[in-house]
Formats: C-alpha cells, sequence, structure tokens
C-alpha cells in the first residue's frame, strides 16, 4: 500500500475540473470546525526567532489543562500526520499491525511503507497475540464508530502483557470529551493517545497536533522530531485559543451539524454516521451525487473503497446550508 491516499480538501483541483474561483466553492470535504475563533494577535518575536522554550512550556501547560492529561505533559507535534510517520519505529521486525478499519488511510499506508504487515480488523476482537500495535480511530473516520472506554481499558492491558501498544486517535474527539481515554493514560505504559488542534478549533493549515503518552513514550517521539518541530506562531495561536471558552465552540458545533442533518434528510439523502464534525451519507449513486455537488461547486469527500459513502463536513452558516439545500433539491428532482 504505497500509493498516495486521496484525502478531504483539494479545492484548487475541484476548482480547475469543474470550474469556478476556488474562494466562490463550498468545500464541505473536510472534517474542521467552520465557525473557528478570531485568531488571536501573534508577538513579532514569534515569527523571528526560533520558537522560545517559554511559548513550548505554555502550550504544554494548556494542552495538559484543556486535554485534562493530569500529569502528563503532552507532545507537540507539527500536525498529527507527522506522529503516525514515527510509529512504525515501535513495532519490532516479524511483528504485526492492526488497524481497525475502515478508517483514516495514512495509518495502512505508513506502516506498510515501513515494511510492517498489516490487519484491516473490523473491532477489538479480531486483535490476535501476533500484534504488536493496534490502532483505533475513536471517533472514527468516516463513519463515527465509537469504541467505549472500557473495551479500550481492556484491550490496552491484554496488548500490554505481550509488550505491545494501543494507539487511539482522538482527532474528532473535542466535541465529545467523556468518551476520552486520556485521563487512562498515566496508569497504562502502553496506551498512546493522538489530538488534533486543527479540526475542532477549525485551523488545519496551522499544522499542530498532541501526543499524549506516559514520559518514556514521549521522550522517544521527542527526540526522534528533534528541535523547534513546531513552530511559533502556531504554539503562540494555540496558548491562547486553548484558554478559550470550548463549551461555546461545542454548543456552535452543535447546531450547525443540526442544521447539516436537517438539509440532508430533507435531501433524501440517509445519513449512516459520522461525528460532530461531519455526516456519513451513504447512497448507491453516491460518486454521481459528489459530480453534481461539484458542478454547483459545492466539494465533499468520496471514497474509492466505498463508493456508495460521501463524507460531509459542517456547513458555516444558513446561507451555506440554503446552497447545499438547493443543490441537493435539483439532485433529487432529476
Amino acid at each position: 500500500m504505497s500509493g498516495e491516499i486521496v484525502h478531504g480538501g483539494g479545492i484548487g483541483a475541484a476548482a480547475a475540473l469543474y470550474g469556478g474561483h476556488v474562494e466562490d466553492w463550498l468545500d464541505l470535504s473536510t472534517g474542521l470546525n467552520p465557525c473557528p475563533p478570531a485568531v488571536p494577535d501573534v508577538a513579532a518575536s514569534a515569527w523571528q526567532r526560533l520558537p522560545d522554550q517559554h511559548l513550548l512550556d505554555e502550550v504544554t501547560i494548556a494542552a495538559r489543562d484543556f486535554y485534562r492529561s493530569g500529569e502528563i505533559l503532552p507532545l507537540a507535534v507539527p500536525g498529527t500526520q507527522a506522529a503516525i510517520q514515527m510509529l512504525p519505529r515501535l513495532v519490532p521486525a516479524g511483528a504485526r499491525v492492526a488497524i481497525l478499519s475502515p478508517t483514516y488511510g495514512e495509518y495502512a499506508r505508513v506502516f506498510a511503507l515501513a515494511g510492517a504487515a498489516v490487519d484491516a480488523i473490523a473491532g477489538p476482537d479480531d486483535v490476535h497475540e501476533d500484534h504488536a500495535v493496534v490502532v483505533a480511530v475513536n471517533p472514527n473516520n468516516p463513519d463515527g464508530r465509537l469504541i467505549s472506554r472500557e473495551v479500550l481499558k481492556r484491550l490496552a492491558a491484554d496488548l500490554a502483557g505481550r509488550g505491545g501498544y494501543l494507539v487511539v486517535d482522538e482527532a474528532f474527539a473535542d466535541c465529545t470529551p467523556e468518551t476520552s481515554v486520556v485521563d487512562l493514560v498515566p496508569a497504562t505504559p502502553n496506551l498512546i493517545v493522538f489530538r488534533s488542534f486543527g479540526k475542532f478549533f477549525g485551523m488545519a493549515g496551522i499544522r499542530l497536533g498532541f501526543v499524549i503518552a506516559r514520559p518514556e513514550i514521549r521522550e522517544r517521539m521527542a527526540a526522534w522530531l528533534g528541535p523547534w518541530a513546531v513552530s511559533g506562531p502556531a504554539l503562540s495561536v494555540a496558548a491562547a485559543l486553548f484558554l478559550g471558552d470550548a463549551d461555546a465552540m461545542r454548543r456552535r458545533l452543535a447546531e450547525r451539524r443540526a442544521a447539516l442533518q436537517r438539509v440532508l434528510t430533507g435531501g433524501g439523502l440517509h445519513v449512516a454516521g459520522g461525528t460532530a464534525l461531519f455526516a456519513l451519507v451513504e447512497d448507491p449513486h453516491a460518486e454521481q451525487l459528489h459530480a453534481h455537488l461539484c458542478r454547483a461547486h459545492i466539494l465533499t469527500r468520496k471514497f474509492d473503497y466505498a463508493p456508495n459513502w460521501l463524507r460531509i463536513g459542517l456547513t458555516p452558516d444558513e446561507a451555506a446550508d440554503a446552497r447545499l439545500a438547493a443543490a441537493l433539491a435539483v439532485w433529487s428532482s432529476r
């Protein structure tokens, strides 16, 4: 599995194919907060100097409090993808990796490129003794599958008995913090949790994520990253926004998710899953619907492995609701 993974985004390529100016497109292909908070002021020094230690310390403490990791200090990384790239170093030679699937495709690609044997499994019960690393995206992308904390806790314990690791990617967990296993990390030496800053705060371009793991794992990953891995401006912005009103953001996102649900069901579509930041539509004509929406300059996310699926992100406001509803009305009347 060495080929490039097709992700959400790519609005420029879509505009080149279907026409229109990029700024006029409605991009619903990514699971990002479409109503991000205002970007705080960034001191000139953050741009002019290498990232200062005090900035890194500030964002680490702010992330610890935001994610409620207790005594565990999160490790800032330049996007969760950077942390994924390091995971193969945890796999002993000859061991296998299990990935709860279907899910974010970069996990399988990265492990396969490193020469690890990868098994796509349907659920925790399919983990066996040859698996040295198990990956669970929770809530899952793209179907929203949620594995309970208790099941994940038992799975980590089983893996610990043979020196294995459990990686839980919580990129979409910020709207449902009660589902997180971050609080289990202090007592679980083989548990590694990934959190994404860009999705909840709607700032994917900042390229910032966090690894929450025991110090022995954290320090190894920090060494693999090397110095100055995260830019000073990114650290400065995150440190400020972590102190904001997250509950107000969650309420706004819940309103936007409810609005998207109404538009989709009103357009005759079946919502088969999703998270607080996107909906998964299941339709036998999903590929044609994707193309129809592109002709209306609305980009959604299709899947080569599931041609009957479309992932549709949150609309930013009522005007975008109306625009999507109008395009779906044309589709349903064809």
